[in-house]
């Protein structure tokens, strides 16, 4: 079954990665590109942890993080 979340938090993941090296490596920006690395990645991370959850309570949780 395909989850619209995860294929949309995937892609926004792979474009954060891309905005990171272009901060990164273009701008000289190391400290703010390193944060958005981190914040826009976590996104998927709690997505993919929600659909372990032990509840709906957990899941709805879970997901409200993401």
């Amino acid at each position: 079954m395909e989850n619209t979340v995860q294929n949309k938090s995937f892609a926004f993941a792979i474009r954060i990665v891309r905005l990171y090296q272009f901060m990164k490596e273009e701008k000289k920006e190391f400290v703010l590109s390193k944060q958005i690395l981190r914040s826009g990645t976590s996104i998927g991370a709690n997505i993919e942890e929600s659909e372990g959850g032990f509840s709906k309570k957990d899941f709805a949780a879970k997901m409200g993080i993401a």
